[in-house]
């Protein structure tokens, strides 16, 4: 049976590693090991992670806006 679990409602206050970006986070932590902390070699997994965090903090800014009192 598959659970959907719903995100917290704080994510800010949520462990790192309950992030949908947690993969992303991991790879540049991982790719920077591999190069010394060589961080030119690592750009593409910045990237991904930092578009990864844009769209985590989009889709959380939406469903505040659905929650929103003010509306």
């Amino acid at each position: 049976m598959e659970s959907t679990r719903e995100p917290p409602p704080y994510p800010s206050a949520a462990r790192l590693s309950d992030s949908l970006c947690y993969p992303q986070y991991s790879a540049s932590l991982k790719c920077l090991e591999e190069y010394k902390s060589d961080k030119g070699k690592c750009q593409d997994q910045f990237d991904l992670y930092k578009e990864c965090k844009k769209k985590e903090r989009e889709a959380r800014l939406e469903r505040n806006r659905k929650r929103s009192f003010f509306q």
